[in-house]
């Protein structure tokens, strides 16, 4: 869900819904379980962006955020956040004749772990096909369908490939908008 609180200030809030379920291998020989399954309430974030400049002709958008996940497990937990993770980023956004791209960049600061890394990095594209539907594409590997329903309702059909050892390998998302 997302509010713009200003023209120039924004605040997204995002929870997910995961279920999980981790395997022991062949050559395991440890008393770990053969597979262990949780459901339940994963992340929960919050997220505030800032428009410094909008874009114009000769110049893109360029913006800031900071976002938060919020500790939702027990350690040891499969899914959610078992500590404080915070994310400061920024990227522009520039509309061209053949769709829009954001390229985006942050550093993150894990609790659990104690240490400031690079975070993620992003190249988006999205293209408008026709009023009533959207594509959008991204170097993370998501790729997403969005149908417009009605002016002030939107649906959003994403799929997320992991491509790295921290990511599930397949992540489906429904998700819906609306405007008031």
């Amino acid at each position: 869900m997302g509010y713009g609180l200003t023209h120039q200030l924004m605040l997204e809030i995002e929870g997910a819904y995961i279920d999980a379920e981790l395997e022991k291998g062949g050559a395991d020989q440890s008393d770990f379980p053969d597979a262990i399954e949780e459901s339940g309430v994963g992340d929960i974030e919050a997220q505030l962006r800032w428009r410094w400049t909008e874009e114009n002709p000769g110049r893109p958008e360029v913006f800031s955020y900071f976002e938060t996940v919020f500790p939702t497990q027990d350690e040891g937990a499969l899914i959610g956040t078992t500590d404080w993770e915070f994310v400061l980023g920024a990227g522009v956004i520039k509309g061209l004749s053949f769709g829009t791209v954001t390229a985006r960049t942050a550093v993150e600061y894990d609790a659990a772990e104690e240490k400031v890394e690079a975070g993620e990095f992003a190249v988006e594209y999205l293209r408008r096909l026709s009023p009533s539907w959207r594509v959008f594409g991204a170097m993370e590997l998501i790729t997403e369908a969005q149908w417009h329903i009605t002016s002030n309702v939107l649906l959003k059909l994403n799929n997320a490939f992991g491509v790295t050892s921290k990511a599930p390998d397949w992540a489906p998302e429904v998700g819906g908008m609306s405007s008031l």
